[in-house]
């Protein structure tokens, strides 16, 4: 069961797991022919907003005649904008910018996988060895060295020979021809490599939704922005006019007011200043030697000191 495999020359023969591999490999290339030019596809291989591939030579040849057409319809007097293109596998038309096909996502995973099976296809045709009617090279069993690896115990999982199964470790399994074995998932590997490629190709349409969402995003939340910032642009704008309103109002008032008590300060300095003319004139009269002056000035005086003894009453009123 652990016996291991060593890699020989074949013994005479002319039948091998490669038989059918042919068959595996075509299956495979008409996953990757291209709808235009009926070849497999040369890179760089585009893909369209509808997840149709084609190669990018194929479809440039449609976009200028297709193009051409419609530039030769359309009325010489309107200007000529965006580009045209319809997919030649579904009918669907879309507009390109004007970078034209140019302009389209290349995809990546078919042309690597065309990358892939040109190398099997080389390995296949390297591998087989010249002047022996193109017979595949075979592992032989390492037990008995002159027994080619010729079936595939079902049992333990592994490719063996005929010998094994009748007399040697092998000979209580379940086995099957390696070839059908072989064919068997050469034929599931191919298939699970279309499920991939159909798989990828949605993935990659559900990419380019996400990204023109983001685009939506982003760009709903650019017009929010403006919008705010517009608005808080007419808040502070009438904000901003009341306020020139209230400092003008302060400010009247405050000029107003000072009006007001300026005057009332020269007042009050003019009756200050007649008030010290008074006492300077009564102290003098004080002094008058004779007395029926005296008594005039006095008089005189006496009637003054009331008047202005009236006026700061009715001032501080």
């Amino acid at each position: 069961m652990n016996s291991a495999l060593g890699f020989k020359p074949p013994a005479a023969g002319n039948s091998g797991p490669g038989a059918g591999s042919g068959t595996t490999m075509e299956n495979l290339e008409k996953q990757l022919i291209c709808p235009v030019c009926l070849e497999m596809f040369s890179k760089p291989v585009v893909i369209l907003p509808c997840q149709h591939n084609l190669c990018r030579k194929c479809a440039n040849d449609i976009f200028q005649a297709a193009n051409s057409v419609w530039q030769s319809r359309s009325s010489p007097s309107v200007p000529f904008s965006g580009s045209r293109f319809r997919c030649p596998s579904c009918r669907h038309e879309v507009v390109l910018d004007r970078h034209g096909v140019y302009g389209l996502q290349r995809n990546l995973l078919v042309e690597n996988i065309i990358d892939i099976y040109r190398q099997q296809e080389t390995s296949r045709l390297v591998n087989i060895k010249p002047g022996q009617q193109q017979q595949q090279q075979q592992l032989m069993c390492e037990e008995h060295e002159e027994e080619k690896i010729n079936i595939y115990c079902l049992s333990c999982q592994t490719p063996t020979c005929s010998m094994c199964k009748v007399f040697g470790q092998h000979k209580d399994c379940d086995v099957a021809p390696l070839s059908s074995v072989y064919m068997t998932q050469k034929t599931a590997l191919s298939d699970g490599i279309a499920v991939l490629v159909a798989s990828n190709d949605h993935i990659q349409a559900v990419i380019s939704q996400m990204e023109e969402t983001c685009r939506s995003i982003e760009e709903n939340g650019q017009r929010q922005k403006e919008h705010l910032a517009n608005h808080f642009d007419s808040l502070v704008a009438i904000l901003e006019e009341r306020k020139q309103e209230l400092v003008g109002l302060i400010t009247k008032h405050q000029d107003e007011k000072l009006k007001h008590t300026r005057s009332l300060i020269r007042l009050q300095s003019d009756h200050l200043e007649n008030a010290v003319t008074l006492v300077e004139s009564a102290i003098q009269s004080m002094e008058e030697p004779h007395m029926s002056l005296f008594i005039q000035n006095a008089k005189v005086i006496l009637e003054k000191v009331g008047s202005t003894s009236l006026q700061q009453k009715r001032l501080h009123a």
